[in-house]
């Protein structure tokens, strides 16, 4: 059986790890890439380090090669596992890099991602073979090193027996789409940490434990007045400021041997379930969310930090504090970004076999125990690159892949190495292998029976609700966004939920705009179904992305017995008002505290006050005056209007009132046979 079409997950590869950042030399072997591409997997020879090269093409790298296909179910070839098509698009790639002087004899080469399968030489020497597209691989390069020039070859096939774990709803586009770096690992080197930073709500403090396999390890936390304290001891610390979305305080940690120092950016904080409710650091916590793909219409899923950052600050700056990372994890530099910027993530497993649904779910991976390796390294690798980010607080098995023992298998083996985070999947209501209760598109009647506890389960009633799809932001959508969110504020049980979905996936295109399913030719997709974006391709924000701003706000105003009163978090924000007469200010003022006395406001016209929460001062994520929240109210001495509509004469010959239509003519436009006039007292 040929290599990528085997059931291992690869060969050949290092052990998954968080890598942190040191001070170790690196090689960027990102930018310009030779590339040839082949109809088949049948390729020719290319790794020999003399081959001329010269007439291939030049090739982005991150960045994707062939004709990108979309579906959302359907896999886009004959479901045979393991076997894949034999027109399997292969793209043999080439890049040459001059090793810098004074390199340590052992190094890491590092891929953050290729879809689907690679298979990787140095210098003519073969290091393995891997898939597993949205999770990084790293080979051992140190031996085949050597001074100057030298010259690294992968093999990258469109369709391997990876694809089956690998139906996601998006676009199909191989290539080597994010980071390629080699890695110095001198003599004494830290390959891994993880950094356990906890916090107790009820004292205020925290505790920090480093586990590192390097010898003689020391941790330090100079802001906390830690000082090379050996790597594996537990320190305790009197008072910690802890990390949430809303308050993302970060912690510089050092761990030093005498061959390297890393650092992590920690937060401390703690994730529990007590009575059904999702808590963080004691605290229940509310997810305010939405599903995100990397997507770039011009670049596809090779996204740049500018990218991640753009989509965090629209997100924040549009009151949403949650990231579903659908369906697969994100960049690494994203999640950074998160742990900065404050964002809550469920991070997600490179894994979903929707298609095997047309077939009743037979052969389905996710209980074939052929397939039980490939799913464990798949959440191996997602564990232990993202490990240390305060910002993820729950660890999800994958997306829509039926049930089975491999799921079983992931979610053993993820209790076990982390059990500072809850597990979720949606595909198995039994929940037999999970810590939340997780669903797509409930009902409004049925979220409020759940959030009641009338579920029917007993083990699902002992367990937070989570909506990880909710809202279809597809058209006209996302609707029923209220409702929503008052069921899930009345509920404890009900942690909040995710929209369906970021981004439009819209492909840059110079005759459609921008091209979805179908118009790049192929003859199985699913049209514009991919089309389903709270932002447009270019991430300008929809009406959609508008509605959920105002159905998120953090601060909700109320009016009783003449007195406003503002509920919420106010840390950070000044609340100001502003009374209008038919547009036109008449006064204004700021609420001192979370009351105010309804201001004594008339006018001639229609009198209305509008509150607005607005930042106080600069945040990473928004300027000073960058509107939270607003509310609008008559004030307390308006007096009602009468109607500036009134009723028109019917027309000589009138419709049968139960067809005729009401009609509206306002002010400068022309006045209908029959309907209303508007526009005088």
């Amino acid at each position: 059986m040929r290599y990528f079409e085997s059931f291992a997950p690869g060969h050949g590869r290092r052990e998954p790890r968080a890598n942190p950042r040191g001070d170790a030399p690196v090689v960027d072997l990102n930018g310009d890439w030779r590339v040839r591409l082949w109809e088949t997997a049948d390729a020719p020879d290319f790794a020999d380090p003399a081959l001329d090269d010269s007439a291939w093409e030049h090739t982005a790298v991150p960045g994707h090669f062939g004709t990108p296909a979309y579906t959302n179910v359907r896999y886009p070839f004959p479901i045979d596992p393991p076997r894949v098509p034999q027109e399997n698009l292969t793209g043999d790639h080439r890049r040459e890099f001059d090793l810098p002087d004074g390199w340590p004899a052992h190094a890491v080469l590092r891929f953050e991602g290729v879809d689907s399968c690679a298979r990787v030489w140095l210098n003519g020497h073969e290091l393995g073979w891997s898939t597993g597209s949205r999770l990084p691989v790293e080979f051992e390069a140190g031996p085949y090193l050597k001074p100057g020039r030298n010259v690294l070859a992968v093999r990258v096939h469109q369709w391997s027996a990876g694809s089956y774990l690998e139906d996601q709803d998006m676009w199909w586009w191989p290539g080597i789409f994010r980071d390629v770096t080699l890695l110095a690992r001198p003599a004494g080197a830290i390959d891994d940490v993880f950094a356990h930073a906890s916090y107790d709500h009820r004292s205020g403090s925290g505790s920090l434990l480093v586990e590192t396999g390097a010898a003689g390890a020391l941790v330090s936390v100079p802001e906390l007045g830690v000082r090379d304290v050996p790597a594996g001891q537990e320190i305790r610390l009197e008072a910690v400021e802890p990390w949430s979305a809303a308050r993302p305080r970060l912690y510089d940690v050092e761990v030093a041997t005498a061959g390297e120092r890393v650092r992590l950016r920690t937060g401390f904080r703690s994730v529990t379930i007590e009575d059904a409710v999702l808590l963080v650091n004691g605290e229940p916590l509310l997810f305010k969310g939405v599903n995100r793909h990397e997507f770039h219409p011009e670049r596809g899923r090779a996204v740049r930090e500018q990218d991640m950052r753009d989509d965090i600050l629209l997100m924040k700056r549009h009151n949403v504090n949650a990231v579903r990372t659908s369906h697969y994890p994100p960049h690494p530099r994203f999640l950074e970004l998160c742990d900065e910027l404050g964002l809550w993530v469920i991070d997600e497993c490179d894994l979903e076999t929707h298609g095997f649904v047309e077939l009743d779910w037979r052969g389905n991976p996710s209980d074939d125990e052929r397939w039980r390796e490939a799913m464990l390294d798949r959440m191996r690798r997602m564990v232990e690159r993202d490990k240390n980010h305060p910002s993820v607080v729950m660890w999800s098995l994958g997306n829509e892949s039926g049930t089975g023992a491999n799921l079983s298998a992931m979610a053993a083996w993820a209790r076990d190495r982390d059990p500072s985070r809850p597990l979720h999947y949606e595909g198995d209501w039994s929940c037999s292998d999970v810590d939340v209760y997780s669903r797509m598109y409930a009902t409004h009647e049925e979220v409020g029976a759940i959030g009641r506890g009338e579920d029917e389960d007993e083990r699902r009633r002992a367990m937070p609700f989570v909506m990880c799809e909710y809202a279809h932001a597809m058209g006209n959508g996302p609707g029923g966004l209220a409702e929503y969110q008052e069921l899930f504020e009345r509920h404890p049980r009900c942690a909040g939920g995710f929209v369906w979905e970021w981004i439009d996936h819209g492909l840059a295109h110079p005759v459609h705009g921008y091209a979805y399913g179908g118009d790049f030719g192929e003859p199985l997709h699913d049209g514009n179904f991919i089309a389903d974006g709270l932002v447009f391709p270019d991430r300008t924000p929809s009406p959609g992305l508008l509605d959920l701003k105002k159905v998120y706000e953090p601060v909700r105003f109320t009016v009783a017995d003449g007195v406003i009163t503002a509920r919420g978090d106010l840390d950070g924000l000044r609340v100001e008002w502003v009374a209008e007469d038919d547009g036109v200010e008449v006064a204004r003022g700021v609420m001192e505290g979370a009351e105010l006395k309804l201001p004594q406001v008339g006018g001639e016209g229609e009198v209305w006050l509008t509150l607005r929460a607005l930042l106080a001062a600069d945040t990473p994520w928004a300027g000073q005056g960058h509107e939270v929240a607003f509310h609008q109210v008559r004030p307390a001495d308006a007096p009602p209007k009468p109607p500036r509509c009134r009723p028109r004469a019917p027309a000589a010959s009138p419709r049968p009132a139960s067809t005729a239509a009401t009609r509206w003519s306002w002010p400068g436009s022309p006045s209908p046979a029959r309907g209303w006039s508007c526009g005088g007292p």
